[in-house]
């Protein structure tokens, strides 16, 4: 059952000129015990989904339709005190920058209570964010309350952040490139920290890393200039990819033995810019008239396997 439900959102900005979307119609859903991967280039809209669950938009930004349902309630709807109380406490956020997203004139022990004792009673703050700490495998749990954010070094930062999300138990963690400005041992890790808190609460990953999300994730969604061009199951979307794009993206990893590299030519469009028919048609190898002229409607090509391509027609 979905802890989370997106259900075709549009969201656009005001811009000097005119009102540019840049979502459209975007639908993905969250389980509890399941990791759903977001993928696509830089701009593609990946970000700005996960921003609009928590409410975290720019002032110039819009939703102009769509739902997003959690625990019964529509959260574009619900007032900014509402969602004071579920930041945090059941919709944790992972930052892009682990550098940057710490307060460096603060402990981290002291930035770990203050989200405790925002939105829990009872148990001590101190002892709840020792054992944050120590779930997140910070050595010396309880002297490292003291150390402030320059004495943490980026793996750890990332891990602090993490133990601020199990501190008031979440129920969704949205992961916005939690792996960024790590080195691979340390990506490894705290990935694998992910998948050992992943069975209490539903993880949404923001990734490029394809390597990554075929390794972890549990489902699948590809972005591209605002919209969801395929969704699938991990294994099926690794066996029998189907969207044009999602190809590209796969046939651009390097593989063994590789003689060259495949690029993808063009650059995705930014909202100023105006497509008629498929946003990717001016980049795509398979493009055909229809696609020029016309959106193409999402096909079911699989169980749970889902495509928006006139290939599939």
């Amino acid at each position: 059952m979905a802890v989370l439900e997106v259900k075709n959102l549009n969201l656009g900005f005001e811009c000097e000129d005119s009102f540019k979307q840049a979502l459209f119609d975007v639908s993905f859903e969250l389980e509890r015990g399941k990791m759903h991967a977001l993928v696509g280039e830089s701009g593609c809209g990946k970000t700005i989904s996960a921003m609009s669950i928590l409410k975290l938009l720019p002032k110039t930004a819009k939703i102009t339709s769509g739902e997003i349902l959690f625990e019964g309630a529509d959260l574009p709807e619900l007032s900014e005190k509402e969602m004071q109380k579920i930041r945090g406490a059941k919709i944790a956020l992972i930052p892009q920058d682990p550098m940057t997203a710490l307060n460096p004139l603060y402990t981290v022990g002291n930035q770990i209570m203050e989200v405790i004792e925002t939105h829990r009673n009872g148990q001590s703050a101190f002892e709840k964010a020792v054992e944050a700490l120590e779930r997140v495998h910070i050595p010396c749990a309880k002297d490292r309350m003291k150390s402030y954010p320059h004495e943490f070094s980026g793996g750890m930062k990332q891990r602090a952040i993490i133990a601020m999300a199990l501190a008031c138990s979440a129920q969704i963690l949205i992961a916005d490139e939690p792996t960024t400005a790590l080195d691979v041992t340390i990506q490894a890790q705290i990935m694998k920290l992910l998948n050992e808190i992943k069975p209490e609460t539903a993880i949404l990953l923001i990734t490029h890393d394809l390597a990554l999300v075929s390794e972890n994730a549990d489902f699948v969604s590809v972005m591209y200039a605002g919209r969801v061009v395929e969704s699938a199951p991990a294994h099926n979307f690794f066996q029998n990819p189907n969207h044009p794009y999602s190809l590209a993206l796969l046939s651009s990893l390097p593989a063994a033995g590789a003689a060259k590299l495949e690029t993808i030519c063009g650059q995705p469009p930014s909202i100023h810019q105006e497509i008629s028919g498929c946003r990717f048609h001016p980049r795509c190898k398979k493009c055909m008239e229809i696609c020029t002229k016309e959106i193409p409607p999402v096909y079911e090509v699989g169980k749970n396997h889902y495509s928006a391509c006139f290939l599939n027609k």
